[in-house]
């Protein structure tokens, strides 16, 4: 409980990154290689070919360019992970929610390169994003995962719908 206690409630009582506006860095943090930094933001304004990349390297299947811009379009947030290396910038992680703005959320497509992996940053990529969501008083977070990633958002406290399987899907023929 204490992962999701932190992040409902920050030392100050709000999330950081909370000035308001689009484009907010939420945090930065020093990262084990040597002068660079791991930097958290909403920024919107993304390389969609960069994105593809990233996603590319997990093993993601190919999505239309102009179908994922209007994903990130109609998200109702984007956080992206950024190792900051001079004056250059990596996009080695990424991921959105939908909302109804009011009770619930819904995360969707987070990914962190391989290299980045293993090291607690897609941990701190979801932590953001909880954080912010719930700065904006979302308090039903959901999230789909594949089998392979199941253990990793039970160890950030997301369970199985304790009353069973709610969830239906409709997929065209």
């Amino acid at each position: 409980m204490g992962f999701w206690k932190n992040l409902f409630i920050g030392s100050d009582g709000a999330a950081p990154g909370d000035s308001g506006g689009s484009g907010t860095v939420l945090e930065a943090i020093p990262e084990q290689r040597e002068g660079s930094s791991i930097i958290f933001s909403t920024d919107r304004d993304l390389d969609l070919y960069e994105l593809e990349e990233l996603c590319n390297a997990v093993g993601w299947a190919r999505r239309p360019i102009r179908k994922v811009r209007k994903a990130i379009q109609h998200s109702y947030l984007v956080v992206t992970m950024w190792e900051q290396r001079g004056a250059r910038r990596r996009l080695v992680g990424f991921s959105r929610a939908t909302s109804d703005h009011a009770f619930n959320a819904t995360i969707w497509d987070v990914v962190v390169h391989p290299d980045f992996q293993g090291r607690g940053l897609g941990k701190e990529l979801m932590k953001q994003m909880i954080k912010k969501l719930r700065s904006e008083d979302i308090s039903n977070v959901t999230l789909f995962a594949d089998p392979h990633v199941v253990d990793f958002y039970k160890g950030l406290g997301f369970m199985p719908d304790p009353e069973g399987i709610k969830g239906m899907f409709w997929y065209p023929d």
